[in-house]
């Protein structure tokens, strides 16, 4: 009877970690270049699903997010424009309410303008890191803040490039 107990007890502890860690974290395969230098093709991202239960995202905030072309995928870039404010690009450089923002993590400047736009509330501009080869807000789209799934943690494989996503954090 006691051996029946404790194989029921470790069968709903391991039940209880498995739904916590579901619910908290998730992982996210990189299929595509539009975050180089930073995260690469075929790369595994760590994702914590539950950083915007605390917190508002934030610009320079690396994201999962559900794609609002297709719901079915999800893609990864860097929050850039923030609800409320107005973002331009223009001569290869990002304007956040007519001021240039400092992005030592892109790839390249831009090789495109984008006229200005207000973002209204509860939506995000986001980019990849490669500017000039990334899918992104600049295509016409933006992102519904419900539509993120987490902020992207640790890159965890291939093994060799192991390290914590780096996040720019701004006053502007």
């Amino acid at each position: 009877m006691k051996y029946a107990r404790d194989i029921i007890t470790t069968i709903l502890v391991a039940l209880i970690i498995f739904v916590i860690l579901q619910v908290t974290i998730g992982s996210f395969k990189v299929y595509g270049m539009c975050m180089l230098p930073n995260i690469h093709d075929g790369d595994y991202i760590m994702v914590s699903k539950v950083s915007y239960y605390f917190k508002e995202p934030q610009r320079g905030d690396v994201i999962i997010f559900h794609s609002p072309r297709n719901n079915n995928s999800e893609l990864i870039k860097r929050i850039i424009g923030m609800p409320g404010e107005t973002i331009e690009i223009k001569d290869g450089e990002v304007l956040i309410n007519g001021e240039p923002l400092t992005e030592p993590y892109i790839m390249e400047p831009p090789l495109y303008d984008y006229p200005p736009q207000e973002i209204p509330e509860d939506y995000y501009f986001v980019l990849g890191d490669n500017r000039n080869n990334s899918a992104d807000s600049h295509t016409g789209w933006l992102l519904f803040r419900d539509e993120i799934v987490g902020k992207a943690w640790i890159n965890y494989w291939p093994i060799d490039d192991m390290n914590v996503i780096q996040h720019f954090g701004y006053d502007n």
